[in-house]
């Protein structure tokens, strides 16, 4: 997201401060922005270390571009350093927050004033939270008012590029690759935890199969839960009925939908993880696909209920396999949400109008 706002922001208007990652150099040539890459990994910037370095970094950035406003696209750590530049070169920051982040923090400030102190001192130095959804937006006015904190909430919708993920893609090749033959193939993209709501699919599957015999599930996604998948799609008896394709690359994505016939994200809450928007669901309906998605969370931001898909019961097998069978025996119903779907995507659920609302949100909290 943060890159998608960087590729929009005017050449020259924008610094991106972040850490190193695997084939950097080669990325950063895309962006008509300077790219400053702390020499450290990306992954260890929450580390004293990574923090020390990024503060101190940023800092210097500061006293070199003199910025009128900072985007922190996560609250941690990006804040740290965010929180540092304000307080020691008067430049306000926004942070974005997504939700699951929001749940941590408040479990974590009900149980520990030491973590009560540090969440208020950053988010209530903070000009202004984004939030990805209403879900979230609720979330952190909750979250602010635990910590008696005034600081507006926006909330801006994700999107996806309506250029790279559209219908009529050639799929064959994915097909051949992945051996999505037959079908009706459902379709979920996500990282393998329990919150995306896979297993929930898989439980609801022997009642699709019932009244669509050849339907089956295919999943794109890595994560360390694999084994437990895999262990609950054996002892389900699915055997190749569920397709667990691993890693997808990018490139790949948009013909990966064009061969499917419907998409399920079936997220609910589990614990202190949510959903807190779902980009694949609006993916999908750039590539025209029906959506069914789970009624928690940001999901119904990125599905227009009646409209681009339906929503259902996440918790309850029973729920998903009837909006699955539902849309499954109606082949025209289907057709009319995903060319909703598509136009939803064309016109609003898309990273130029992401990036437009940011950039007046900037416009507006900035130092002048």
């Amino acid at each position: 997201m943060m890159g998608e706002l960087a590729l929009r922001y005017p050449r020259n208007t924008l610094v991106v401060s972040t850490g190193a990652y695997d084939g950097s150099a080669a990325s950063d040539a895309r962006f008509p922005q300077p790219i400053d890459r702390i020499r450290i990994r990306a992954t260890r910037l929450r580390t004293v270390q990574g923090l020390a370095l990024w503060t101190w970094r940023a800092g210097a950035l500061a006293k070199q571009w003199r910025p009128g406003f900072t985007w922190c696209g996560e609250l941690k750590p990006a804040g740290y350093p965010a929180r540092w530049v304000a307080a020691r070169h008067g430049v306000p920051y926004g942070v974005i927050v997504y939700g699951t982040e929001l749940l941590l923090i408040q479990d974590k400030i009900r149980r520990s004033r030491f973590k009560r102190g540090t969440a208020g001192s950053m988010l209530g130095k903070a000009r202004v939270l984004v939030a990805i959804s209403r879900w979230t937006a609720d979330l952190a006015r909750g979250v602010l008012g635990m910590l008696d904190l005034d600081v507006p909430v926006e909330t801006v919708p994700l999107g996806t590029t309506p250029s790279q993920f559209r219908p009529g893609v050639d799929a064959s090749a994915v097909r051949a690759k992945y051996g999505l033959d037959g079908g009706p193939w459902l379709l979920t993209v996500a990282r393998l935890q329990w919150h995306k709501g896979i297993d929930a699919v898989m439980k609801a599957l022997p009642a699709i199969r019932a009244r669509h015999p050849t339907a089956r599930y295919a999943v794109a996604g890595t994560g360390e839960l694999l084994p437990q998948f895999e262990q609950l799609r054996d002892g389900l008896g699915l055997g190749e009925t569920v397709r667990l394709l691993g890693a997808v690359p990018d490139t790949e994505l948009p013909a990966l939908y064009n061969a499917a016939d419907l998409y399920v994200g079936a997220s609910r809450r589990v614990e202190l993880l949510a959903e807190g928007f779902g980009i694949s669901l609006v993916e999908a309906s750039a590539c025209g696909l029906a959506v069914v998605g789970g009624r928690s969370g940001g999901v119904p931001d990125a599905v227009r209920e009646g409209e681009t898909g339906i929503l259902v019961d996440s918790d309850d097998p029973a729920a998903v396999a009837a909006g699955v069978n539902e849309l499954l025996a109606n082949p025209e119903r289907r057709k009319q949400l995903g060319a909703a779907g598509r136009k939803a995507v064309e016109t609003y659920y898309n990273w130029d109008r992401v990036a437009n609302q940011l950039m007046e949100i900037d416009r507006r909290y900035r130092s002048r």
